[in-house]
């Protein structure tokens, strides 16, 4: 029987082409999405990767949302906590309602999607855990103390559940990205996306597939001795 993959903010951008990497390496995946009907519904026509709606800040809401996956598709063995929003502002204007909703969705989500499945986890002695970070999270970036501060908060989540889950067969991984081109990159006015690119050595934006294979690599047996680390993709932007 396939292992169950679950993956947040699955249907859309990274996400959606971590699902379908996923699904093409044998696993039963379903992918959970916060809020844009329309895109899930058509993810699910295009690929037949089964979609979930719930807000992942909402512990409530992941936990109710995790056991309707587990009860149609079987015990959840792998995790990509990929959920994410921005509200980037300079800090001296960042308001408090922005610090929250990232803190919210991008840090407290990643516990509310790994802590339900975690106890069957260990039970099975088997477990994948890959949490989406950023390479912004390594490093900082001008208007993002809210999302540099989870992404960063990320990889303290996995290295310490590395070091809890080993020994029943669990790991836990961060992938960061760099610059991807998801909608939201393509979206921003060519002479920024031109002055994003010039930071890169690659001198390309990462494509979503390429974070994919990260994932995939990750999640398979191949990569059981693999923990607590963080694999950056990001064409030589950052080193860490």
């Amino acid at each position: 029987m396939a292992r169950v993959a679950l993956v947040t903010g699955g249907s859309r951008g990274i996400g959606a082409a971590i699902s379908k990497a996923l699904k093409d390496a044998g696993y039963t995946v379903a992918a959970s999405y916060a809020g844009n009907d329309e895109a899930a519904s058509k993810f699910t026509a295009e690929t037949g990767i089964k979609t979930y709606k719930w807000d992942v800040a909402d512990y409530d809401a992941s936990k109710a949302g995790i056991a309707q996956v587990e009860s149609d598709l079987g015990p959840v063995e792998i995790v990509v906590a990929n959920a994410g929003i921005t509200r980037d502002a300079p800090f001296h204007k960042m308001t408090p309602d922005q610090w929250k909703a990232v803190i919210d969705t991008n840090l407290t989500g990643v516990f509310n999607t790994i802590h339900p499945v975690w106890p069957g986890m260990r039970e099975r002695k088997f477990g994948r855990v890959v949490v989406i970070s950023s390479v912004n999270g390594q490093k900082g970036q001008f208007a993002q103390v809210n999302y540099a501060a989870t992404k960063a908060g990320d990889i303290g989540i996995v290295r310490s559940l590395a070091q809890e889950g080993a020994r029943a067969g669990i790991t836990a991984n961060a992938v960061c990205p760099g610059y991807i081109a998801t909608e939201m990159v393509m979206a921003v006015p060519e002479k920024v996306r031109e002055s994003i690119i010039a930071q890169i050595p690659a001198g390309r934006l990462g494509e979503p597939e390429e974070i994919a294979r990260c994932v995939a690599f990750l999640v398979s047996d191949d990569a059981g001795f693999i923990n607590g680390s963080t694999i950056s993709a990001n064409g030589a932007q950052f080193f860490s």
